[in-house]
């Protein structure tokens, strides 16, 4: 399970509830977790980006014509949602998959291959040969030190 990343998400929503709270400093913490814990492609970041205080005249007029502000920070409110819908995913579905190591080595190796190359291995890859291995091997023979040390030198790159 998730238990480090969700402890984290927890400390950031307590944080929410601080006397001294700075709103821009929270958000870039929750920012940078999030980022690793879910990828930076995550809807989850446009979402606490998005949070803003609107400080528009119509909005500070309503308040001066009251005379009070509201009882709750909505933008408090929205993070701690955000936070706490964020922190359920985890508890019930762990982390996500990121993509599986096989599919990226894949994607580099689809760079080198031809494409008549690329569509022999995925057949030998998706059939029940018994020899995968060895097939396989053989139309990677081809490619070539140069391009097989290209291939291993993106591999340990990402």
């Amino acid at each position: 399970m998730a238990e480090k990343e969700i402890a984290l998400l927890k400390e950031q929503l307590a944080r929410l509830d601080e006397k001294n709270f700075d709103f821009d400093a929270w958000k870039n913490h929750t920012l940078i977790f999030l980022e690793r814990i879910f990828g930076k492609e995550n809807s989850k970041l446009n979402l606490i980006k998005e949070l803003h205080y609107d400080y528009s005249s119509w909005n500070l007029r309503d308040t001066a014509a009251t005379g009070k502000s509201k009882d709750k920070d909505p933008v408090k409110m929205q993070a701690s949602e955000i936070l706490q819908a964020t922190i359920t995913e985890l508890e019930k579905l762990g982390l996500p998959k990121n993509k599986l190591e096989g599919e990226k080595v894949w994607e580099l190796l689809q760079d080198e291959l031809t494409g008549k190359q690329a569509k022999e291995i995925e057949a030998i890859l998706n059939s029940d040969d018994s020899n995968k291995t060895e097939n396989i091997g053989k139309i990677l023979e081809v490619l070539g030190q140069e391009n097989l040390a290209t291939v291993i030198t993106k591999l340990l790159i990402h």
